[in-house]
């Protein structure tokens, strides 16, 4: 520690992630005697920050930062780029502004709610980890994909824990998840035993930013040590008949490797809830796509409208019909959430309008308070 401030190894900006569109944005707070730093880590009421040289610090938000935030999901997240004013002596280091996010992965949040969760901010790939037993879940893949696509980033999936199954079946786990997402880089790995381990390395590039999401025990933690080489993350024991570990990851943090490249480890996710437009779900189901241009009416739902041929494909067999029920599900989700973001909108202008007519009343009243106040002629 030097001065109650962490020291990293020197690295540059450019190792965090930092470029040119960047520079441009931040140009403005430099003139102001701020300087750019990464978040780190989310400690709910501070955020660990990076600097260039490898300096973390304890920061904390501005209430300009706070209030300028229409929502939560606009607030500072782990993997944003911030102006931070170094506080002197007994001061806070203090979050005066965040950068625009060039990708942004985030969900809706767990519940009822209709407000986005921040996932990982300004990656360039999510890595979705799962396994050929009990997690694997298509649908539920189907629902990642939807989210990467809309973030901008880029998926790769690790059908992880080999070392519990037969090749033959991690192979068809694979080659499953292969088909509904042909973009997508799929490799089977195994932290125990090596496998892959090192081809995830040739994405570890400096300045390049990964973040790990999958359910809690599908080893996310153990892979993560495993590329860096030490016990970064605690992992809990594993069940014998589960393959299971105990999930230990509890906040998400931005690990720097040396060699290059930038991990974001996560807890585990239990709710895919979709946080994207029809736009990009129609881009991951192309299949459906390119057979509902063929539906008698251009606004079928695919439901039991007449001529529906997305429909007559699922009675002849030539598409699964948990494909198209998924298809289905998404769209209804999306459909629902954009319902209530309109009705949330409505609320917040509603509540704009009257805080503005309740201050322009205020406004009022105080001037003819110092009306009366001043003396008559």
């Amino acid at each position: 520690m030097i001065g109650g401030i962490r020291y990293i190894p020197p690295m540059t900006l450019h190792d965090l992630g930092w470029n040119e569109r960047f520079e441009e944005e931040f140009a403005p707070f430099t003139k102001k005697g701020w300087v750019p730093a990464r978040l780190i880590r989310d400690n709910k009421i501070t955020y660990g920050a990076l600097t260039e040289g490898g300096y973390e610090y304890e920061v904390v938000m501005s209430g300009k930062v706070y209030h300028d935030a229409s929502c939560d999901a606009e607030l500072p997240a782990v993997g944003d780029w911030v102006a931070l004013e170094i506080g002197t002596g007994d001061l806070d280091h203090v979050i005066r502004a965040r950068l625009s996010r060039q990708t942004c992965f985030s969900r809706k949040a767990p519940g009822k709610s209709s407000e986005e969760q921040v996932i990982a901010a300004n990656v360039s790939l999510v890595c979705v980890v799962t396994d050929a037993g009990t997690d694997l879940n298509l649908r539920r893949m189907e629902r990642f994909f939807a989210l990467i696509g809309r973030s901008g980033a880029k998926p790769v999936v690790l059908v992880n824990k080999s070392d519990l199954f037969p090749a033959d079946h991690n192979r068809d786990a694979a080659e499953s998840i292969r088909a509904i997402c042909p973009e997508a880089a799929v490799m089977v790995t195994s932290a125990i035993n090596g496998e892959n381990v090192s081809a995830i390395r040739q994405y570890l590039k400096p300045g390049v930013s990964i973040t790990f999401v999958g359910s809690s025990g599908v080893g996310k933690s153990s892979l993560i040590n495993a590329l860096l080489g030490e016990e970064w993350q605690e992992e809990g024991e594993v069940n014998e008949v589960t393959g299971k570990g105990r999930h230990t990851t509890t906040a998400r943090e931005l690990i720097v490797l040396e060699e290059g490249g930038i991990l974001i480890d996560n807890p585990g996710i239990r709710e895919v809830q979709m946080w994207t437009d029809e736009h990009t779900l129609r881009e991951k189901f192309l299949d459906i796509e390119a057979l509902a241009e063929q539906c008698r009416f251009h606004d079928c739902s695919h439901g039991s409208d007449a001529g529906c041929v997305v429909r007559e494909a699922v009675e002849i067999g030539s598409l699964a019909l948990e494909r198209y029920e998924g298809f289905m599900k998404l769209d209804e989700e999306i459909a629902k959430l954009k319902k209530r973001l309109k009705k949330r909108n409505m609320t917040l202008e509603r509540r704009a309008k009257r805080d503005h007519r309740v201050k322009a009343r205020n406004l009022e009243d105080r001037r003819e308070y110092e009306a009366d106040l001043k003396p008559r002629a």
